[in-house]
């Protein structure tokens, strides 16, 4: 898993909305959705299923691929 990959498909899937929507609607900080879009961390495995439901995809899609 190539974080920085991750982070381009995250910033991709966000399109037009704020870091702050992404942010409320899984339940964590905008701060947290900022790391992962610029490949500074990877979401725990129950917040990737979050984000996937989200953008409605799958995990493998946006982390495995």
């Amino acid at each position: 898993m190539d974080r920085l990959e991750v982070g381009k498909r995250l910033r991709a899937l966000r399109g037009k909305k704020t870091l702050d929507e992404v942010a409320k609607a899984l339940g964590v900080t905008s701060m947290a959705v900022s790391l992962w879009e610029r490949g500074e961390r990877i979401p725990n495995d129950d917040i990737k299923i979050k984000i996937a439901a989200y953008y409605n995809t799958t995990v493998t899609a946006i982390f495995f691929t």
